[in-house]
């Protein structure tokens, strides 16, 4: 079965299985496909096209198209509109960096994971009890990073939590054994470098490194 056929409660087993999330954020289309085919070389085969890339439903579609059995996403979502043009363009789960709680209902009523933000208990518990599938810790790095993670989960040990923002390849294993259902990572599993220089086999094998490690940790 590929990412695009599986059902909602299919691509929420797949995030805590897998457990990376790419964020790609590209200068057009073009380069949002081709960072994310080198990711899914690499093993990171979750997803997520932002919005800011230019006509970011396109990379979605080509990229769906192109992988097998990855699963393709789109962040930066802050209006229902732009969630239902990237549900239609073959996205399995929709990423909002605010809390957008009406985004959930657009994505539950065509079977497709909501993940919205929030950074204080509060707005992440309100998020997570408003039915969000996970709850977007972001900007994670900006208010104590793991530490933070696990200040939160100590009161509220079910919030289904995914830090982004000042994840890295040196401490995504921490915000994994602090509570973390998965991580979204963007410059540091994506460096700006590779990508301007196109060298989309080292891209591969800086992803894979990230994969081995997670084995491996």
């Amino acid at each position: 079965m590929s990412g695009s056929t599986w059902d909602r409660s299919s691509i929420v087993e797949r995030i805590l299985d897998r457990r990376l999330i790419a964020v790609v954020r590209a200068a057009d289309a073009d380069e949002a496909l081709q960072v994310g085919k080198a990711l899914a070389e690499g093993g990171v085969d979750l997803i997520e096209i932002t919005f800011t890339v230019p006509d970011a439903p396109s990379a979605i579609a080509r990229l769906t198209r192109e992988l097998s059995d990855g699963v393709v996403g789109a962040g930066s979502v802050t209006t229902p509109e732009q969630a239902e043009d990237a549900i239609s363009a073959g996205a399995r789960f929709v990423v909002s960096p605010v809390g957008r709680l009406d985004l959930i209902a657009t994505c539950h009523r065509r079977d497709v994971v909501c993940m919205v933000a929030g950074l204080t208990p509060t707005e992440l518990f309100h998020a997570w009890q408003s039915g969000a599938d996970l709850v977007k810790l972001f900007p994670a790095g900006a208010v104590g990073g793991p530490s933070y993670v696990r200040s939160v989960l100590a009161p509220l040990p079910d919030l289904p939590l995914v830090p982004t923002g000042g994840v890295t390849f040196e401490n995504f294993q921490t915000y994994l054994a602090a509570g973390a259902k998965a991580v979204g990572l963007g410059g540091a599993l994506i460096p700006g470098d590779l990508v301007r220089s196109g060298d989309w086999r080292e891209l591969a094998e800086h992803a894979a490194r990230f994969v081995r490690a997670l084995a491996g940790g």
